[in-house]
């Protein structure tokens, strides 16, 4: 089987739409430097896959994310594709310079649900860490530019336990009322469960302007991902081939890898507008580059192996 057979389930979205962070957030984490050709055909890749947002890198400082220091020349080297948007994360003003000086239309900036990890990975309290956000939104909202909010450890943070229901609301709703026209919930160490999932979106008020963003340390994050969807989310994160991580939490995982979640989506019968056979291809293409196997499970099930050879399924069929 190269599809799964589609069984429509009553109450889910006719079409989700996979905001795709393979470039970004899904290569920031490996300690080898890809070169920027391979991010540049990457993204080339994933947009002849049908995918219509990709995340494409991030104007952090080097020091930080030594894997994204070639931010300006790969947006150089990208063909973008009508239709297709290229948003990249600012950590700052300073970066928010960089993306208008690139011609960047669409940004995201990260934001913390917790104390802990807002000090740790923002240098900043969970309280003043808007301070940094205010002036990046508005001078972005100013100049025309869509923006979209981040919000990790929105189920639980290693330091701090499970987070407060409430505590990730009040930071959604802060930075959504800044101008965010999307927030991402992040499931960023995979500690989250479906009913934790529909607790949360519940106690937005629904699903409006909400996606979700869920690792798979524990191995939730496609029962996560339905738990949403049966809450009216039609916005899912995912990562080609299920790469990356977050370089401040090591106890976070991988991301849901994009193949993976299509698979269930046209399972459900859910509209995605991608091809998963290409979705295959291209991780097993990135995989052969990592010197690594995909995690996900579906490019183990369909794909060929890095070193050219085919998986034992295929050989049985």
């Amino acid at each position: 089987m190269r599809e799964p057979y589609a069984v429509r389930e009553a109450g889910l979205p006719d079409r989700v739409t996979v905001y795709e962070v393979g470039p970004r957030d899904g290569l920031q984490n490996e300690k080898a430097v890809v070169p920027v050709e391979v991010k540049a055909e990457f993204v080339a890749r994933l947009a002849a896959a049908g995918h219509r947002v990709i995340e494409t890198t991030s104007f952090v400082h080097p020091k930080w994310v030594p894997q994204l220091a070639d931010a300006a020349e790969l947006l150089g080297l990208v063909e973008k594709v009508p239709g297709v948007r290229y948003p990249v994360l600012v950590p700052n003003e300073r970066g928010l310079d960089r993306a208008l000086e690139h011609g960047v239309e669409e940004i995201a900036v990260f934001a913390s649900a917790t104390e802990t990890f807002a000090r740790r990975n923002l240098n900043r309290t969970l309280a003043s860490q808007f301070e940094m956000f205010e002036p990046v939104v508005a001078r972005a909202l100013e100049n025309g530019l869509r923006v979209r909010a981040y919000v990790s450890m929105c189920f639980g943070d290693p330091w701090e336990g499970p987070t407060p229901v409430g505590q990730v609301v009040e930071v959604g709703r802060r930075l959504l009322d800044m101008g965010c026209f999307e927030l991402s919930l992040g499931d960023t160490i995979g500690v989250g469960t479906p009913g934790h999932v529909t607790a949360l979106i519940g106690a937005f008020g629904g699903p409006s302007r909400l996606a979700v963003h869920f690792h798979d340390t524990y191995g939730q994050a496609l029962a996560n991902t339905l738990a949403a969807l049966r809450a009216g989310v039609t916005v899912v994160d995912a990562s080609t081939g299920g790469i990356g991580g977050c370089p401040y939490a090591d106890s976070a995982t991988g991301n849901l890898a994009t193949e993976d979640l299509v698979w269930m989506l046209h399972g459900l019968g859910v509209e995605t507008g991608l091809d998963l056979a290409s979705l295959v291809e291209t991780s097993t293409w990135l995989a052969a580059r990592l010197g690594r196997p995909s995690p996900s499970r579906v490019v183990q099930a369909l794909g060929e192996t890095p070193t050219g050879g085919t998986a034992d399924h295929d050989v049985k069929e």
